[in-house]
């Protein structure tokens, strides 16, 4: 495709959309995967990227994205003293474990599915933080044992599916399970470093080798993504972080009920499109 006004105004969506990307990496302890994979699955549509790899590249680059919005995400809620870190011990291995089987469930499985469980799981968070009731909550705190390896396990999976930090569900799990929204925000933050970094590996050799991809492409992870998002997301990572802890509880669980909710609302579209 020739150089064009097009072209300029696409790559300034993307930047912006890698700025607000940043923010909420910072703000909720994401990895903004869910806004990142829509925008750059309809990118490549618009680049004349091929139908059959499209979304699995929107995905491997989406984890790609991650890594680094997550790490200075992850370092600037540690500074602050807010993250887990015994329970990202004890979760690492599962979750590791969770997005290596995600990447092979991946050729088989049925996006749908997945836009289903997340509707499912998200909405009903969403609607727990907004209405601010405690009777939802499953327990004074985590579980430990097979149970606390169990949910790490499901964490990686479905993250590893959907292209996200997996900060979205670890706030479920966590926020479900007794621990305060901002303890929860603040060790996704860490999850998201544990999931982005073997799924983008994973994602890289799963598509290796392939003739249907762009140029640019390395397995299903685009150049051109990294360079137009990374800048931004890390250079807004640590905004969305001093306003986390800006905010009143209450104020961030509304913000992130919200926020849940709008991401439900798109899967549903994509769902019944």
């Amino acid at each position: 495709m020739e150089f064009s006004s097009d072209l300029i105004i696409l790559a300034a969506i993307l930047l912006v959309a890698g700025g607000l990307t940043g923010v909420l990496a910072g703000l909720f302890g994401v990895g903004g995967g869910a806004l990142m994979v829509p925008v750059l699955f309809e990118t490549f549509g618009f680049l004349g990227v091929a139908e059959a790899v499209r979304m699995p590249l929107a995905v491997g680059t989406s984890l790609a994205v991650i890594i680094p919005t997550s790490l200075r995400s992850y370092k600037g809620h540690l500074a602050r003293g807010a993250v887990d870190t015994d329970l990202l011990k004890r979760w690492a291995v599962p979750i590791v474990l969770g997005v290596l089987m995600g990447a092979v469930v991946a050729r088989y499985a049925s996006p749908v599915v997945m836009q289903l469980v997340f509707v499912v799981v998200a909405g009903v968070n969403a609607v727990k933080l907004i209405s601010g009731t405690k009777r939802w909550d499953i327990a004074s705190d985590l579980p430990t044992g097979w149970l606390l390896r169990f949910y790490g396990w499901v964490i990686g999976l479905l993250s590893s599916l959907m292209g996200i930090g997996g900060g979205q569900i670890a706030n479920i799990i966590m926020t479900l399970h007794g621990r305060s929204i901002h303890q929860a925000v603040a060790t996704s933050a860490g999850i998201g470093v544990l999931i982005s970094i073997p799924g983008a590996l994973g994602y890289i050799f799963a598509g290796w080798g392939r003739t249907d991809l762009p140029p640019d492409a390395i397995g299903f992870v685009s150049l051109l993504g990294l360079v137009l998002f990374v800048p931004t997301t890390v250079l807004t990572a640590n905004l969305g972080v001093r306003l986390a802890h800006s905010l009143s509880r209450r104020t961030l669980e509304l913000a992130f009920g919200i926020f849940l909710a709008l991401v439900s609302l798109r899967f549903v579209f994509a769902i019944l499109m």
